[in-house]
């Protein structure tokens, strides 16, 4: 019979020596992987929340009227002041009158032409060529969830004098908005398609009337809102769907609490925008439930 050696006690101790050193390296390996690939996924996803809640907001701010832009510390009980007044970081809520592009786009050719025809136009009516209330109508119905109409639409003269508080209705202050004397003038349609008539009950008399202009149906607010969680974190809230021009039954103009909400981003760390001139540039952080203290910011400038 032949004679098979085993292992001696120095060539185990080798052995173990080696695997353990093998199972170290490949168990730290392996975190470092898990470690790579998570931050990995985390910093994709903040690079695509961040991008979308700054391009959706852009979207909405490259219709704005751009005189009507105010800014407020805290919520709509706030002091509205003009956004380019507004320095410094402790402005939570962005808020402006919306242009009514999805009428001028429409399907085929714009209902709305944003041409005043001031030869045919009166102190009592105005004529608009080419412009079609009905059609005007029926999509601001559509897009309000029939909470809105062309009654409470408002036409914005271009080139003529801006109040931006009280001109617009942010103050809460009607007096401008109902003799027709204030920046935004609130109409609504005749029995003639391409008519608008003042909606406050009195017409146009000493108002300066100009050719072009744009209607509006709905000012928009972008809303930052701690979340309470005390780790910095919040969201921001798009409203729509109301118009300070417009009585909210108290005697004052509507704020964003008469209007709709729809959440754009959880988990906002910072959310800050200043102008200069007409230009406004914004900046979105977000931050990740899964790697504390970590944030990635994406700003945007828009014209």
């Amino acid at each position: 019979m032949k004679k098979r050696n085993a292992f001696t006690m120095i060539e185990l101790i080798f052995v173990i020596v080696v695997m353990g050193i093998i199972g170290k390296l490949g168990t730290e390996f392996l975190a470092q992987a898990y470690k790579s690939f998570i931050f990995s996924k985390v910093n994709n996803e903040l690079q695509q929340n961040s991008a979308h809640a700054v391009e959706f907001i852009a979207s909405r701010l490259q219709y704005r009227i751009k005189d009507s832009t105010i800014a407020r510390q805290t919520d709509e009980t706030s002091t509205p002041i003009g956004i380019g007044s507004a320095t410094g970081s402790d402005f939570k809520v962005l808020e402006w009158v919306a242009t009514d592009i999805d009428n001028f786009r429409a399907d085929t050719t714009p209902n709305w032409s944003g041409i005043i025809d001031l030869n045919a136009s009166s102190t009592a009516l105005l004529n608009s060529p080419q412009t079609d209330t009905n059609k005007i109508d029926t999509l601001i119905q559509t897009l309000s969830y029939a909470d809105s109409t062309i009654a409470d639409a408002a036409l914005y003269f271009i080139g003529s004098g801006s109040d931006i508080v009280d001109g617009y209705g942010w103050n809460a202050n009607l007096t401008l908005i109902n003799d027709q004397n204030g920046t935004i003038h609130p109409v609504t349609q005749t029995g003639n398609t391409d008519e608008f008539q003042s909606s406050t009950g009195t017409n146009f008399s000493g108002v300066d009337l100009y050719e072009y202009n744009k209607i509006a149906w709905t000012a928009n607010a972008i809303v930052y809102e701690d979340d309470g969680s005390g780790k910095n974190k919040g969201t921001l809230t798009l409203k729509y769907d109301y118009q300070p021009w417009k009585d909210n039954g108290s005697g004052s103009g509507e704020n964003y609490t008469n209007g709709k909400s729809a959440l754009i981003m959880k988990n906002v760390s910072t959310f800050r925008f200043r102008a200069i001139g007409s230009i406004i540039k914004i900046q979105v952080c977000v931050k990740s439930d899964v790697v504390e203290e970590y944030s990635l910011c994406k700003e945007k400038t828009i014209f």
